[in-house]
């Protein structure tokens, strides 16, 4: 008898142990809640800087430098990005085939989440100036700025959280606020991100997922990867710190001879450009440039392509390294007379 008793109970709890199990698998599986605010969107991407300072790559890499703008921008906000950012997520939206047919350049559409040390009342007071209109949507303002000839919305989501779009409609962000005042679900976000999420290896400092449309967007859309394919395709890229840091691309194309053909042009590419590397320098191929290229390695599964390598901090230095300033002209002033001449 005290066995029947006890087994509903035993039941309950083991009901319980697997549903929280499960709740935690997929959360550990689920996109970061950032990049899960966003719109659906044909690419999103997402880095987490707390982590990328943590595994102190920050410190490698050169000083950034501040122009006159965003140095304004610092000393309103009290907010410096390579300092304050923890996680950011972007949603890239491309423009209509309509709209691509119609207009010799579309630009892209952005929506984007930002996550780090907020000083708000600064920040508000920076962007009332900034923006020709306020308007409240369910307790949180959203600022209009005009920049550039487009229309960019913010909001200030939470204490530590900003949400920006320039895409024209405003439901937009007005979904990106309703998704933030509902309890955060693994089940949640865009449609393409819930499908190929699982793909992104575990602990990435950074990720991309993005569509690949060969003869649709405009060429700028497409991350100049389009003469590699002749079909749709799907590009999940990702960068992990293994004590070095370790990129790897998958390419899921439309079956396996894409596949194969995508992966014989990614291997001859790649050959061609470290070939124009090596030759390029008078003085030898560059140590870190050469680490990279020679430990690429393209492999094709089935109806996937995959490229991965190990990128030496140097390469990464160099990458975002500024470019040298060019020589100045060495043409003579005139005179200040021809130049009050000018003037007037």
């Amino acid at each position: 008898m005290r066995i029947k008793r006890r087994l509903p109970v035993l039941l309950g709890v083991l009901l319980v142990a697997a549903a929280v199990a499960a709740v935690v698998v997929l959360r550990k599986h689920a996109p970061p809640e950032p990049a899960r605010l966003l719109p659906g969107a044909d690419g999103f991407f997402y880095l987490n800087f707390k982590w990328i300072r943590r595994a102190n790559l920050v410190a490698k890499l050169p000083p950034v430098s501040h122009d006159p703008e965003y140095e304004q921008f610092i000393q309103a906000t009290g907010f410096e990005f390579e300092r304050d950012l923890d996680q950011a997520a972007l949603a890239i939206h491309y423009p209509s085939a309509t709209a691509a047919a119609t207009k010799a350049s579309v630009p892209a559409h952005f929506s984007e989440i930002f996550v780090g040390k907020l000083d708000g009342e600064r920040l508000r007071a920076y962007l009332r100036n900034l923006s020709h209109s306020v308007e409240n949507y369910h307790s949180i303002d959203i600022y209009t700025i005009s920049l550039e000839g487009r229309t960019l919305r913010v909001a200030i989501l939470g204490v530590d959280m900003v949400a920006a779009s320039n895409q024209p409609d405003p439901q937009v962000i007005h979904g990106i606020i309703d998704r933030s005042r509902k309890l955060a679900s693994p089940f949640g976000g865009p449609a393409l991100l819930r499908q190929y999420y699982k793909e992104v290896p575990i602990a990435s400092l950074g990720w991309a997922i993005f569509r690949l449309n060969p003869g649709g967007e405009p060429a700028p859309m497409q991350f100049g990867l389009s003469f590699l394919f002749s079909k749709p395709a799907v590009i999940v890229a990702s960068a992990r710190f293994l004590g070095k840091v370790h990129v790897r691309a998958e390419a899921f194309t439309a079956d396996e001879a894409d596949a194969r053909q995508v992966a014989e042009k990614v291997t001859t590419f790649l050959n061609l450009f470290h070939t124009a590397e090596n030759t390029a320098s008078a003085q030898g191929p560059d140590p870190d440039v050469k680490a990279f290229f020679d430990g690429l390695k393209v492999e094709q599964h089935s109806d996937k392509v995959i490229v991965t390598s190990v990128v030496p901090p140097g390469f990464i230095r160099k990458a975002v390294a500024e470019p040298p300033e060019e020589p100045q002209s060495q043409v003579p002033a005139m005179p200040s007379s021809t130049s009050q001449a000018h003037k007037n």
